[in-house]
């Protein structure tokens, strides 16, 4: 595959190629977001900086996007006044456009977001007690069509760009006021204090990252990774890898190189433990079928029971609760010796689905019988139901375009009348 692809910017003939990096933008400035400290380098460089400088200016500049959270290069202090007009002109900071922001009854926050380039999407804020988990999507849409899943109901649009997703977790960073505090003054090599002094662990409400939200990861692989990777980086938001989750439907040929390429935990859609159900719910299966899923899980690198694999489970009322699919459940988590956790949905309800919600007392059974053969089993507390914000609900009104119609709606506005 390529690695650039066309983008079309109204008023000009022939496409302009990008990066696939990148994150496509109409003024022909690049987004400096989702890019690492060697390619804003290497950016500078192709821009007329000699090697040196745009080694330097990259540092700086790195620090202050991944540390800082300045959104506009003349806040960069420590750069001469006469770079920052040079750097504002070719480059740019950028965020995903809030649409709507959302807060649920119970303090869940959704927020329906916008590309550059027009197409919506969706990521969910999730405070408890000991953390804050930010559901972050990967893809306009969804590649899979899991049929209790309202997001799997809309047809993919297309992958999000490694600064689509790492700048969702920078969006919710600025909607938290979790950047440090102080006058800016310092530099990458000797910040000043005030500054770092409010910027610890201990006290963000953003605590854990869960790849979860609209999308399959791993069908944006390279993307998510480098998304993830700038989330981890010590000299970028610094988040460990342990507090991150990627959770997959289960694309089994990709799973290995999650593992080895990002190393953060895995979560695993599970939801039936038969063929002929999961076949239904989650359509993958019929690509992958359960035993090679499962033995893509114990296979995964770092899984152990220090760090189990979760097993995300939706309780669809009589379609896979009963008694016996609890006991199918650890029989097979025992055949592949798997160090799991169950997480149990109650089902989230949408306009048009033809499942219900297992009751309480036949969720409570399903996770007794998992417990008592010593594998965890918690039921999930339904969250942001009020704002269809929980697992399962996240939609949005986006639609596929073909290129033609995006060029012709391009194409007439640029032509519009002021």
């Amino acid at each position: 595959m390529s690695d650039t692809q066309l983008m079309s910017i109204p008023g000009q003939i022939d496409p302009v190629p990008v990066a696939r990096d990148i994150t496509p933008r109409a003024d022909g400035r690049v987004d400096l977001i989702g890019l690492p400290k060697n390619r804003i380098a290497e950016l500078f460089a192709d821009a007329g900086l000699d090697a040196k400088a745009a080694k330097l200016r990259a540092k700086q500049v790195f620090h202050w996007l991944y540390h800082r959270g300045v959104t506009d290069f003349a806040a960069m202090t420590d750069i001469a006044k006469t770079m920052r007009p040079w750097l504002a002109t070719r480059f740019v900071i950028g965020r995903p456009e809030v649409v709507e922001a959302q807060h649920s009854t119970d303090g869940t926050r959704k927020w329906l977001l916008r590309t550059a380039d027009g197409h919506e999407f969706e990521m969910v804020f999730i405070p408890d007690a000991d953390r804050g988990t930010l559901c972050v999507s990967s893809q306009v849409g969804c590649t899979l069509n899991c049929t209790f899943c309202h997001t799997g109901t809309m047809r993919l649009v297309r992958n999000l760009t490694p600064g689509e997703i790492v700048g969702q977790v920078m969006l919710a960073r600025d909607a938290l006021g979790e950047w440090p505090h102080g006058n800016m003054g310092g530099t990458p090599d000797a910040p000043d204090e005030e500054s770092e002094s409010a910027y610890t662990s201990d006290g963000r409400l953003l605590t854990n990252i869960v790849m979860m939200g609209m999308g399959e990861p791993l069908y944006n692989f390279d993307n998510v990774k480098g998304a993830l990777q700038l989330v981890m980086d010590g000299d970028g938001l610094a988040l460990s890898k342990r507090r991150i989750t990627l959770s997959t439907s289960g694309v089994v040929p990709m799973m290995d190189r999650c593992g080895v390429e990002i190393g953060v935990n895995l979560a695993v859609s599970l939801h039936a433990v038969t063929k002929t159900v999961r076949d239904e719910i989650v359509p993958i299966n019929r690509k992958y079928g359960i035993e090679e899923l499962l033995q893509a899980c114990a296979d995964y690198p770092g899984a152990s029971n220090a760090r189990r694999i979760t097993f995300e489970y939706v309780m669809l009322k009589d379609k896979n609760d009963s008694d016996d699919d609890a006991r199918e459940l650890v029989r097979l988590l025992r055949a592949y010796n798997l160090p799991a956790k169950v997480n149990l949905i109650p089902f989230n309800p949408w306009p048009g689905t033809p499942y219900e919600c297992s009751s309480p007392e036949r969720i409570r059974r399903f996770s007794e019988i998992v417990f008592e053969a010593g594998i965890s089993a918690p039921v999930r507390t339904p969250r942001g139901r009020d704002i269809d914000a929980a697992c399962g609900q996240l939609k949005t009104a986006a639609a596929k375009k073909s290129r033609a119609e995006m060029d012709r709606e391009a194409a007439a506005e640029a032509t519009a009348p002021a």
